[in-house]
């Protein structure tokens, strides 16, 4: 449970690495689906740090916060609520800076489901120069990066459908070098721990590729 002073904000978090000699483990900021809990995606948390990764699961939703809206115009509805998990994810990595300091904070890794990839991709467009690479699990809302750096991997569901202007186009998806992956057999809300063990290997193996890419 980590405290920000400036905003009286607690921040809980999962953390999941190897605490074993060897090269600096790179930072991963791990963000849950809405309704969801930072505990869900272990999976893949633990996929990441196969990869070298020190991976930190950020809590978003707390008791007490208001709810995410639900009509409307919703990017600009639950805009407050993506840019509230921004600045959970700046207070997360400055602290983890300071408390771990052997990390490597110049190759950030940004995976969020559903409403927690509409928070990283915000970050993305935001602070891209502190992104290496975002990783979406269907986020439907916040437009991916129309950039090459950071690189963009998003994982699509075979149920729910991206609003307009969320996906580039095939065209520009291969003019930026963005992988934008469908999977037939994974709904929207199988993208987590409750997933079949199919399921799971299909998203660690693409996962898996982009990272090594």
């Amino acid at each position: 449970m980590l405290f920000d002073p400036a905003r009286s904000r607690s921040v809980p978090l999962a953390l999941y690495y190897r605490d074993v000699p060897g090269p600096s483990p790179k930072l991963a900021l791990l963000s849950h689906g809405h309704g969801g809990q930072h505990t869900d995606y272990s999976f893949i948390a633990r996929n990441l740090v196969a990869h070298g990764y020190f991976v930190a699961s950020v809590q978003y939703e707390l008791p007490g916060d208001p709810p995410l809206a639900t009509s409307g115009n919703l990017r600009e509805a639950r805009r407050p609520n993506w840019e509230q998990g921004v600045q959970d994810l700046l207070f997360v990595r400055h602290a983890l800076r300071r408390m771990r300091p052997e990390l490597d904070m110049e190759h950030l890794l940004l995976v969020g489901h559903s409403n927690g990839g509409d928070i990283a991709m915000l970050f993305a467009h935001e602070h891209a120069a502190l992104v290496e690479k975002v990783i979406s699990l269907d986020n439907r809302r916040m437009p991916l990066p129309r950039t090459r750096t950071p690189r963009v991997l998003s994982l699509r569901s075979s149920d729910q459908v991206a609003d307009e202007g969320v996906l580039p186009d095939v065209a520009e998806q291969r003019a930026l070098g963005m992988k934008v992956i469908p999977l037939p057999g994974t709904r929207h809300d199988d993208m987590w721990d409750g997933a079949t063990d199919a399921q799971k290997r299909e998203i660690n193996g693409i996962i898996s590729a982009f990272l090594e890419d």
